[in-house]
């Protein structure tokens, strides 16, 4: 993804920065996809695998980037594991 677009992308939610998820962030997730226990947070399943995915600073909310479109929606960021 373009540096100069992830620079002023920010969590629609929190407004937190936004970082691209590392390789073990992603293995986490579609563990998690993959057992049907990640949900979006509308409450519905996330049913597709994510093959990329920006993610708050914190480490607690991400947003899947399809066909190289970041998905930026309150109700589609995904809990990622291990967020409390």
């Amino acid at each position: 993804m373009d540096k100069q677009l992830l620079d002023i992308l920010v969590c629609p939610v929190s407004g937190a920065a936004l970082s691209m998820a590392d390789h073990n962030a992603l293995t986490a997730v579609n563990a998690e996809i993959d057992q049907g226990r990640a949900t979006y947070a509308d409450q519905s399943p996330v049913a597709q695998r994510v093959q990329a995915m920006l993610v708050t600073r914190d480490g607690r909310v991400g947003y899947r980037v399809d066909d190289g479109i970041p998905i930026m929606l309150p109700e589609r960021g995904i809990a990622l594991p291990g967020a409390s």
